[in-house]
């Protein structure tokens, strides 16, 4: 049984057209990166980067190889868009992808890392067995169907996205609407429509809307009866965030993937029209990696369901102490603003040095430290680095306040803790990080 699931052959058109649309976004996504000037002010103005903790050894290229670099990987888009050299493009992209995704943190947001996770999903897929450069270079690799777990895997990868996102939503701040009220106050001036998101309603429809929306998108698409009115609902939800959040090319990506909704005729006679017939056929091509196969998407999946969860074993609010916010899914669901000083004393002496931030950190790194206990933690770790290269052992305290929603202003760091002297817990709780509820 398990084996007919997920080994049946089913016609392969939503996947190469798929791949052809990732493709296009992909190279967007880079050569945009580069037209727009983010890549420039992200990773070339600075004067460092905050790394994931761990991947300190990934560093800008000097000068200007960082244009280069997203330049290539660009190019690599193009080759994965028309099915060149496809495994090798996909693969380079998703390396150099992930590079620059772990290499800072100041731009976070998890359409980036979802983008990651589709990237290493590709180079698996067989996704250029058929409109493609390489299917008609080599002929013999062609093929019109694929087996059904390509199909499953990526439907299970988008549920667990959207569902976590809707589940994230459940709390009183976006139920109240209060939170989607801040994010249209920040729209107010926006062209054409910034006064009307000002009304009353719009935060209640933008927060059910959203949370519904997430929660149901992937049965209601699976379901014939509203896979059309859903998919239209989609079109609108989509471009609404891309109009007024710029959210790169993730509402587009996110579009495409609901061609893996859609009847293959449909598919066929849209983008396909050459691709006189579809596979139609009974076929089960059992792999002889069955088993391994079975297991690396077990595994896949667990972690996948897991990682949204790690924040329920920190102690205190996800909100507030961001540990377990990464990798999570929990988009779009909190302003914070911030606070924050580091004073630096030299060991042995009172001599006691205020950092000015401004020397260190560029205009989007200044915001981002203000509020993110590990941002501010790294940074006290670099200032103590700094003063062992000119032979001075130091110690370095911290001073931030935050506000999550518009609230009060609360101490988050404890000033009588040297962050230098820290060291970093992935899966524990940092006493450093005071209460949510804390009044000190």
């Amino acid at each position: 049984m398990l084996n007919r699931w997920l080994f049946k052959q089913v016609d392969n058109s939503a996947l190469v057209v798929f791949r052809a649309l990732f493709g296009l976004l992909i190279a967007i996504e880079a050569f945009g990166a580069i037209a727009t000037g983010w890549v420039r002010r992200t990773l070339i103005e600075p004067n460092f980067t905050f790394n994931f903790i761990g991947f300190e050894f990934l560093q800008p290229l000097p000068g200007n190889g960082m244009i280069w670099y997203y330049a290539i990987m660009g190019i690599f888009g193009v080759f994965v868009m028309v099915g060149f050299k496809y495994r090798l493009s996909m693969i380079a992209y998703a390396i150099m992808w992930a590079g620059v995704y772990l290499m800072q943190k100041s731009s976070y947001n998890n359409h980036y890392y979802l983008l990651m996770l589709l990237c290493f999903v590709m180079c698996f897929l067989p996704a250029n067995r058929w409109f493609s450069l390489d299917a008609k270079i080599k002929p013999a690799i062609s093929k019109i169907s694929m087996p059904r777990w390509v199909w499953v895997f990526i439907v299970l990868q988008l549920w667990i996205v959207y569902t976590y996102a809707s589940v994230a939503k459940l709390y009183p701040a976006w139920l109240d609407g209060s939170f989607p009220a801040i994010l249209m106050r920040s729209k107010q001036d926006y062209w054409l429509v910034g006064e009307f998101l000002q009304q009353g309603w719009i935060r209640y429809a933008i927060a059910y809307f959203g949370l519904l929306f997430d929660l149901l998108i992937i049965p209601l698409l699976l379901w014939k009866p509203t896979r059309l009115p859903v998919f239209l609902a989609a079109i609108f939800f989509h471009l609404f965030n891309s109009f007024i959040f710029h959210i790169g090319i993730f509402p587009y990506m996110s579009l495409a993937f609901c061609i893996f909704f859609f009847p293959t005729e449909t598919i066929n006679r849209i983008f396909l029209r050459n691709k006189k017939k579809h596979y139609d056929g009974d076929e089960v091509i059992v792999p002889p990696y069955r088993n391994f196969l079975i297991g690396a998407m077990s595994v896949w999946f667990v972690i996948q369901v897991s990682l949204p969860l790690r924040h329920w074993f920190f102690k205190d609010d996800v909100l507030w102490t961001e540990e377990g916010h990464r990798l999570s899914w929990r988009m779009m669901l909190r302003g914070k603003s911030g606070r924050v000083a580091f004073k630096v004393v030299e060991k042995g002496t009172s001599d006691t040095i205020y950092v000015d931030k401004k020397d260190y950190l560029s205009r989007k790194q200044l915001r981002a430290i203000t509020s993110k206990p590990d941002l501010i933690w790294q940074f006290a770790q670099r200032l103590e680095e700094e003063y062992a290269e000119k032979g001075k052992q130091v110690e370095v305290y911290v001073e931030g306040k935050v506000s999550v929603n518009g609230g009060p202003y609360k101490p988050l760091i404890d000033p009588k803790v040297d962050l230098a002297a820290e060291k970093w817990q992935h899966f524990k709780h940092h006493d450093w990080i005071l209460p949510s509820d804390s009044e000190q």
